[in-house]
């Protein structure tokens, strides 16, 4: 039997690289004739800087950038492919892992650090740029992503503002500076569809797991909302509507208002780079991972991707997930699965599940049933 693993990371737990690495030995230990054909995957976020080097090889290098709060320094990577095609994780500098997420520092989050990657990555002279949006401790609208790009954010005294997402609540006009203008055509990798505002919107959405109480999120959302219309009319744009334009607390907006951007599936755009179709069609089985499948993962998460390809080739699909949240039988039929698998015991504290992960998911995959 001919196994194709397509591992999604488990946040804060495995990478991709590592999940393959145990789905492997696992199944070769249980199935010691079986072959194997590994693809670890991304769709945006966690893991999408490895996964497109690894598919179109090139160079990665390391730059002290500004973390997910200003005060922060981190040592973050972004990759040139052999092609001269910027490659940037914004999770690699303002990533939700880098700190430990409460109402202060949603309140300082800033995407700044992701626009010294790219001001970095220009200095390569690339032609093309993929950013991948996702795991973001971030909800200031890419703000600090377009101060690093050379705009100044001021408020009504036309002082420059300090980063973070509260502050965008002072936010009076944006001055922007021609010199350093990104040339090259931007691709954003998402695996969201929501947008910036409203009861979808980055906020409302996803500010909770970043650390905001309910207290916060009017006045997170009324600063997006204020960024989003002294956008619209100083640089003459409006993307706040855009599907997508949510993703990354925003940073997917900011993107599009300060660079010649379009908005792709993550997971589709890797699918096919990596040749998942090719791979697909000469396996037997599926066998994919994610760290929380719940409702979201219906809408444009890695393994929604996997398994649509995998329907129109009539291949099953086994998901071994972290957690499941919601109707487990709604979500295995609605994605078409073959079977859906938590790993972990609905008992175990999620510290203790992200700590052992590697046996946890072992266990589970020597013990399941694949013929």
């Amino acid at each position: 039997m001919k196994f194709l693993l397509a591992p999604n990371a488990m946040k804060g737990a495995l990478s991709a690289r590592k999940i393959a690495a145990i789905l492997s030995k696992t199944i070769l230990r249980k199935y010691p004739d079986a072959e194997i054909l590994s693809y670890p995957i991304a769709d945006g976020g966690n893991g999408t800087l490895d996964c497109l080097m690894d598919a179109l090889g090139g160079t990665v290098y390391e730059q002290e950038v500004s973390g997910p709060i200003h005060s922060m320094s981190v040592l973050a990577r972004y990759g040139i492919t052999r092609e001269k095609i910027a490659v940037i994780e914004s999770a690699e500098s303002a990533g939700l892992h880098l700190l430990s997420p409460s109402p202060e520092t949603i309140a300082q989050s800033t995407t700044r650090g992701v626009g010294e990657l790219i001001t970095a990555a220009m200095n390569h002279e690339c032609n093309r740029m993929l950013i991948g949006l996702g795991g973001t401790a971030t909800n200031d609208g890419g703000a600090g992503m377009m101060r690093a790009l050379g705009y100044a954010l001021r408020d009504q005294h036309s002082v420059e503002l300090w980063d973070g997402s509260i502050s965008l609540l002072q936010l009076h006009s944006i001055v922007w500076d021609p010199r350093k203008n990104i040339s090259c055509p931007v691709t954003i990798l998402t695996d969201v569809q929501n947008l910036l505002l409203g009861s979808e919107g980055a906020t409302a959405m996803f500010a909770r797991q970043k650390g905001a109480s309910e207290e916060q999120l009017p006045y997170l959302e009324l600063a997006l909302k204020n960024f989003a219309e002294i956008v619209s009319r100083d640089l003459h744009c409006d993307f706040a509507n855009t599907p997508g334009s949510g993703a990354a607390g925003g940073l997917a907006f900011g993107l599009l208002s300060a660079c010649s951007s379009e908005i792709v599936s993550g997971i589709e755009y890797i699918l096919d780079t990596v040749g998942f179709n090719d791979a697909l069609a000469s396996c037997d089985c599926v066998i994919t991972t994610e760290g929380m499948l719940d409702e979201q993962t219906l809408s444009g998460k890695g393994i929604a991707g996997i398994a649509q390809r995998a329907r129109q080739q009539q291949k099953p699909v086994h998901v071994f997930a972290g957690r499941v949240h919601g109707d487990e039988q709604r979500l295995t039929s609605t994605l078409g699965l073959t079977s859906l698998t938590q790993i972990s015991p609905a008992d175990l504290s999620t510290q203790q599940a992200l700590r052992d992960a590697s046996w946890l998911l072992a266990d589970a995959v020597y013990h399941f049933q694949f013929y």
